[in-house]
């Protein structure tokens, strides 16, 4: 950093000193063959005088301007680095008093997502919503949709410390079964899954709903059966209402379903949920500027 602002500068003086250099080779050549115009000696010592007062002028002028340039930059320079901290620290305490934190609670269900959902997102080439199992090509499930099995995992939620919830995404989902796992990704790489965020009126409760996409030959989950799962591992975005995000891992445990309900889904009971931040908070608009700026950067 300090050899960039030397740098500069170095040329800056040495532009000074060129110039200064021409002015007086100049001079001295109008001394050197004015004297052949000009018999009187006289003459010649005046206009030498005048033209070393001159160059004096002229130098110490340039340096002074050179050193007021340097000031004003210097003390530029310091305003725009306590500007920019001030802002920093803003963000900062902006960040710290307006994030959400929030833990899942009481049951999990797992059931069919609907048709009509399927054909509004699905057929239409939008997997904003979905997740897809980490085996499945996205390529070929938009265009073979026939050949898979589309769930839908709701959970309800409560904020305990925070503000409220704009919106939640999902980066991964992992599910655990007897040592084997099941690992859902985003279809789009560059992007989180969004999830639904629901009230449910009759008991008070919001949910989070994220749609789940599966091989018809997957043993994941089977609606005629009692579909076992110990563990959940979830990476989530949580922007909250004032859009500052979080990112962290949730931790689901439960045991077996506590009923197979009659439309094939299961409802699992959950023991313990924990929440780990992996990130602190930060204001989302400016998280997001700062990744396209990176972005742009390697492009």
């Amino acid at each position: 950093m300090g050899d960039d602002v030397k740098k500069p500068k170095s040329h800056l003086f040495s532009i000074l000193l060129i110039i200064s250099a021409i002015i007086f080779l100049l001079a001295c050549l109008l001394i050197v063959f004015g004297k052949s115009f000009l018999d009187d000696s006289y003459e010649i010592g005046v206009r030498l005088a005048t033209v070393f007062v001159a160059f004096a002028s002229f130098c110490s002028t340039t340096s002074f301007s050179y050193l007021v340039y340097l000031h004003n930059k210097s003390v530029n320079k310091a305003n725009q680095d306590a500007n920019s901290r001030a802002e920093m620290f803003r963000n900062l305490q902006f960040a710290s008093d307006n994030y959400s934190i929030i833990e899942f609670m009481d049951r999990m269900l797992i059931y069919e997502e609907s048709p009509r959902y399927v054909e509004k997102y699905i057929k239409n080439r939008s997997t904003e919503f979905h997740m897809f199992e980490s085996t499945v090509k996205l390529d070929d499930v938009l265009a073979r949709p026939q050949n898979y099995r589309y769930l839908s995992l709701k959970i309800p939620f409560k904020v305990v410390e925070g503000k409220l919830v704009a919106s939640i995404y999902f980066e991964q989902l992992k599910f655990e079964r007897s040592g084997v796992s099941y690992i859902f990704v985003s279809g789009n790489k560059k992007t989180d899954t969004r999830a639904y965020l629901l009230y449910n009126e009759n008991t008070k409760r919001k949910n989070v709903i994220v749609n789940l996409v599966i091989p018809k030959n997957s043993d994941f989950f089977f609606p005629d059966q009692i579909n076992v799962f110990s563990k959940i591992k979830m990476n989530i975005l949580i922007t909250s209402l004032l859009g500052v995000e979080v990112r962290g891992v949730s931790e689901l445990y439960f045991t077996n379903p506590e009923q197979k309900e009659g439309d094939g889904s299961n409802t699992y009971n959950i023991t313990s949920s924990n929440f780990t931040l992996s990130s602190m908070p930060t204001i989302s608009l400016l998280h997001h500027k700062e990744n396209n700026n990176i972005g742009n950067l390697k492009r």
